[in-house]
């Protein structure tokens, strides 16, 4: 398209004629109804700036754009959806053509002056394609009136609106033909009530938070995962632990079926486990068994939840800051993957964390981390977890604790992005594609 190459000419141009700032990114998951992750909301700090990097200097826009264009956005987001935040000079500059309207949600701030001109804009680009969504939504107002024509997607800020005045949103919303997605959904109660509304897509936490009941037993599956786990842990010798896996039918297919994915890079078929066994070794077959403790064997597809993405990622961020801080000690870098993975079996077993580390026996450093989130591996994980929640993505609190590690913005970004990428082609190879 004309325009989209004269877009990229002019960011070219702009780049190239001042210094681009560096950047710290946050991604939070996006859910559908049946908790399918579908996308995900990106949000940008500029490192010498403490609010998102969507300001009205055209300067900083084009550097919004061209970042996400550096990081190709396929590295950041897989094959799903990115929500990004866009302001009036982000709308009015052609740059915005650069983003690919068939993966990108563009939220409309609500610090957004909605002049005429800006308005024309809007519906001139959702013309051409684009998808919007209005940004936290907690009533109906002359403003909402004004950009529901263009308009596919309505945020409504659940934390911010009381539950009978959601109520009310989501029906008149509703009967407009618009999508419905609850923000800031934080506990499995609150996913209930707005699913019970009629939502269509879900941010926030909710799914990697335990939801304990009393008297609540492990299904069978359950406790066969917490035995190789165990077994892991304790190094078990790994014809031990195929020998528990082969227990589980459906589980041995996902294992199989991993092992035979790109990430692997054998060229030839690998048919069985003890085939696996013997081309993967020791130490990648451990570390693929931890991340195959959130697959669902119970999914005929072999569907991997988005608990099984986030920590797989938080897993793989971990691993490769302990090999930029200690780049000669492969155990560092091991037990810095172990902490991460293991960070969320609490919410995937719906067990008070303290309990499972009772059980499996992990050292003193990897308990501190997973109860503390102290020492060297909970200081890595905290730092994981701050860039995963847009609320809590603090400039000054991220660069404090990566001057702590002695790790550069750029060294934080560059880990973010290959663990993204890594995470999301485990859930790609093991999962069928989700549309929005």
């Amino acid at each position: 398209m004309k325009g989209t190459s004269m877009a990229v000419a002019a960011l070219d141009i702009r780049v190239e004629d001042r210094e681009v700032q560096d950047f710290f990114l946050a991604r939070q998951p996006i859910l559908n109804i049946a908790q399918e992750l579908i996308g995900y909301e990106l949000l940008f700090r500029g490192t010498g700036d403490n609010r998102a990097a969507v300001i009205d200097d055209m300067g900083a826009t084009a550097a919004v754009i061209e970042r996400a264009v550096e990081l190709g956005l396929h590295n950041v987001i897989g094959s799903l959806v990115a929500f990004v935040n866009v302001d009036a000079a982000i709308l009015m500059n052609d740059v915005i053509f650069v983003l690919p309207k068939e993966h990108v949600i563009l939220e409309i701030l609500e610090t957004v002056e909605l002049t005429p001109a800006l308005i024309l804009r809007i519906a001139m680009l959702a013309e051409a394609g684009y998808v919007f969504a209005i940004d936290d939504v907690v009533q109906e107002s002359y403003r909402t009136e004004l950009l529901l024509p263009y308009i596919g997607i309505v945020k409504i800020d659940v934390l911010a609106t009381p539950l009978q005045q959601i109520q009310a949103l989501t029906n008149s919303f509703k009967l407009k033909g618009k999508k419905l997605l609850g923000e800031k959904i934080e506990t499995i109660e609150m996913f209930k009530q707005c699913r019970e509304y009629g939502f269509d897509y879900y941010q926030g936490y909710y799914f990697a938070k335990p939801d304990m009941l009393k008297g609540r037993k492990l299904k069978a599956s359950s406790v066969l995962v917490m035995q190789i786990l165990t077994l892991l842990i304790k190094g078990a010798n790994n014809y031990e632990i195929v020998r528990f896996i082969k227990q589980d039918v459906a589980l041995s297919l996902l294992l199989l079926r991993l092992v035979n994915t790109p990430l692997c890079g054998f060229r030839r078929h690998i048919a069985s486990l003890g085939q696996a066994l013997m081309v993967l070794g020791d130490s990648q077959l451990k570390r693929w068994l931890q991340i195959l403790l959130y697959a669902n064997p119970d999914v005929g597809s072999g569907a991997s939840s988005p608990l099984m993405v986030v920590a797989a990622t938080r897993g793989k961020m971990c691993e490769l800051l302990a090999q930029k801080i200690h780049p000669r000690r492969s155990s560092k870098s091991d037990n810095a993957f172990m902490v991460g993975v293991l960070s969320l079996t609490d919410a995937l077993f719906n067990v008070e964390m303290i309990d499972i580390i009772k059980q499996i026996g992990v050292s003193s450093e990897i308990q501190e981390a997973l109860l503390a989130r102290s020492g060297f591996y909970g200081s890595l994980l905290q730092l994981v977890e701050l860039s995963e929640q847009p609320a809590l993505f603090s400039v000054p609190t991220l660069s404090a604790m990566l001057e702590n590690l002695q790790l550069s913005a750029d060294a934080f970004y560059s880990v973010q992005k290959e663990a993204f990428e890594w995470a999301d082609s485990i859930s790609q190879n093991m999962t069928f594609d989700s549309e929005l």
